[in-house]
């Protein structure tokens, strides 16, 4: 999953202007009414305004950076650092011990937005909690030490503590 949008968003810019295919499929989580525009018209469009078309660059350059974001944790970060960086994010009130939030995907689903399998994303959550970073409860996850949490979201602490790294 390279990323997600909601209500309002635009998908597939690139190939608007580079005449290309599309580079990805989009995946309606919910019922969705989608409207799609022709070629011609939305570039007749950024034609006549400037401002369309710099809005689209601009949407385009985040999502660059995004994915050169998640091509970096790829090729850089452990899963259990990108498992906990997606943890600490999700968090309501993070700082606090005891904080708890519902895991709304399933192990298959969080695998695919960070890039592993769903059996390393099982192995991350069990070191987790091994170590006390974390307990579980099915889909509901509490923070038990938030700081460690966090540091291992930045990098800099490996959950097992000189034991095997998921990575």
């Amino acid at each position: 999953m390279f990323h997600s949008e909601g209500s309002g968003a635009t998908l597939g810019e690139g190939p608007l202007f580079d005449g290309g295919g599309y580079i990805a499929s989009a995946i309606a989580l919910a019922p969705t009414r989608v409207l799609f525009l022709p070629r011609t018209d939305v570039l007749g469009l950024c034609q006549r305004r400037p401002e369309v078309a710099l809005a689209m660059l601009k949407t385009m350059a985040r999502r660059v950076r995004h994915f050169a974001g998640i091509v970096s944790d790829l090729a850089f970060r452990p899963v259990i650092e990108r498992l906990a960086r997606h943890l600490d994010a999700a968090v309501a009130a993070p700082g606090k011990p005891g904080v708890s939030m519902e895991l709304t995907l399933t192990h298959a689903q969080l695998a695919a937005r960070l890039g592993t399998v769903r059996e390393l994303i099982a192995r991350a959550f069990s070191e987790l909690e091994k170590t006390g970073v974390i307990s579980r409860d099915r889909s509901r996850v509490v923070i038990r030490d938030p700081a460690r949490l966090a540091a291992l979201a930045r990098g800099d602490d490996d959950a097992t503590r000189g034991g095997d790294r998921v990575t």
